[in-house]
């Protein structure tokens, strides 16, 4: 697989010179990988925020590289710009950050900045509602008119607007009830496989990361001490459990009958592998 945004040996610094000064990332080598959906976890505080920050360029390295593409994206203000296009963040609440008049305004904002012509635009906007499920109905009224829903679709889209090789979603699912974290995460998988994006999902829910990502990522006090498949890494339920996190509780439970002595797979992580696991253990009980 090829790389196509990674860190290496970066650092980040709040309030150098301070009494306030802390460190948040700390000699981080990070890769993410063309096409793949990666997922980051971190309890509050571990670092996981500042480092997204720094992949699009919002944040400057205090010491360390950024790459995408292989390039540092501080090489030059053209190279900068650029990559915050190629590389979109959807902050946690976004629907905060809706401020037009109407909703095609809204996700058109991005495709404006980019100097594309009305065309091109309006196909870029058309584009963008369908992958999150807004009518063209839906497109002429204000986004202050909408559900929560709607509105976090909406902020979504204008990201997905800009057509980013790269789409970072941090905690895109905060606050929403059961049927609009489908609906979400629905919406981004559409994405994911129509234009092979690489995606970079923030959560905090373990369920949710396990039934969706390919790779984990965690980050723990500025560092990131592993990284691998969500089976990887769900299997060092203890030490996730010592940085504040834990494993998905369908992975808790089977864990917790392989020490009763059933004689089970104890690294299921989703419930489809979960169902799985019962057949096959009830089937071995049937046939002795």
């Amino acid at each position: 697989m090829n790389a196509i945004i990674q860190t290496e040996k970066l650092s980040h610094v709040y309030s150098v010179g301070t009494p306030f000064e802390h460190s948040a990332l700390a000699d981080v080598d990070f890769t993410a990988y063309r096409g793949e959906y990666l997922g980051i976890i971190g309890r509050t505080g571990s670092g996981k925020s500042t480092l997204i920050q720094h992949l699009n360029g919002l944040l400057k390295p205090t010491s360390g590289q950024v790459l995408y593409e292989g390039q540092d994206i501080w090489e030059s203000k053209e190279r900068t710009r650029q990559t915050r296009f190629n590389v979109g963040l959807v902050f946690q609440y976004p629907e905060y950050q809706l401020f037009e008049e109407t909703v095609y305004k809204d996700i058109s904002f991005g495709p404006k900045n980019m100097g594309l012509d009305e065309k091109e635009v309006d196909r870029r906007v058309r584009d963008a509602a369908a992958f999150v499920g807004l009518s063209d109905q839906v497109l002429q009224q204000s986004p202050f008119e909408l559900s929560g829903g709607q509105k976090r679709r909406v902020a979504i889209a204008g990201v997905i607007a800009m057509e980013p090789s790269v789409l970072v979603l941090d905690e895109p699912t905060a606050g929403l009830d059961p049927v609009g974290v489908e609906s979400v995460l629905s919406n981004i998988r559409d994405y994911h496989e129509a234009k092979n994006a690489t995606i970079i999902l923030v959560s905090h829910s373990m369920e949710e990361v396990a039934r969706t990502v390919d790779r984990l990522v965690v980050v723990s006090k500025g560092k990131i001490p592993f990284t691998g498949t969500p089976r990887e890494v769900f299997a060092h339920g203890d030490e996730l459990e010592a940085m504040g996190l834990g494993v998905p509780q369908v992975t808790r439970v089977f864990h917790r009958l392989k020490a009763l002595g059933v004689d089970i797979d104890p690294s299921v992580y989703t419930i489809e592998q979960a169902r799985a696991a019962v057949r096959g253990y009830l089937a071995r009980k049937g046939a002795k």
